[in-house]
């Protein structure tokens, strides 16, 4: 039996903007940083130890997860923790850094929720969340369902996208039903897998 848990990040700059951050290295607000100490408070109380550590190649999640990690009094050697551009958010194209209102007025909502929600649409110049899945599902199953066979315990802290993407994989979520899958900042959410990585669980923490 192993447990997975997955957290998108903290709130950013641009969260609180209501801009598409994308792969831009944007940082987190004061409030990201409290959700993601409350993350780590929600995780210490569930005596959780981590054998395996993943995070993004951008300063919000990794902020969040050294935050995470402090609260819970961790120590995992962090010299240890996977950093990899494969669990990046999507790329949000030619979109990045505007504000979602102001180009749902130009491009109109529908269109901007295609972009947003839809799983083989592609922003100007961007990525679609088909795209975002075929690097990220790859590097899952390379690298973490080895850990889990091994009745490992793994943290990832990702981007609402890369996560999605996972989600649809671990729980089956089809490319219609994805689209109505939203990932709140700074939730823990956990899944507990049998020996063949079936789900057995899954809960927001």
């Amino acid at each position: 039996m192993a447990y997975l848990v997955i957290l998108r990040h903290g709130q950013s700059e641009f969260n609180l903007q209501n801009r598409f951050t994308g792969q831009l290295d944007i940082g987190l607000t004061e409030n990201g940083r409290a959700e993601a100490r409350a993350a780590g408070q929600k995780l210490l109380a569930k005596h959780f130890n981590f054998q395996g550590i993943f995070t993004s190649g951008l300063k919000r999640a990794q902020e969040t997860l050294n935050i995470v990690l402090d609260e819970m009094h961790s120590t995992f050697d962090r010299n240890f923790i996977v950093r990899s551009n494969a669990l990046n958010e999507r790329h949000y194209g030619d979109l990045q850094g505007l504000n979602k209102l102001e180009t749902a007025s130009k491009y109109s909502s529908e269109q901007v929720m295609l972009w947003r929600r839809g799983y083989a649409t592609r922003p100007p110049g961007g990525e679609s969340l088909e795209d975002t899945f075929n690097r990220t599902v790859p590097f899952y199953k390379e690298n973490i369902e080895p850990l889990l066979k091994k009745n490992k315990n793994v943290l990832i802290v990702a981007h609402g996208n890369s996560l999605r993407a996972l989600m649809m994989y671990v729980e089956h979520i089809s490319p219609t039903a994805v689209e109505h899958v939203e990932i709140a900042t700074g939730v823990p959410k956990l899944y507990e897998f049998n020996d063949s990585l079936q789900v057995l669980s899954m809960i927001s923490i």
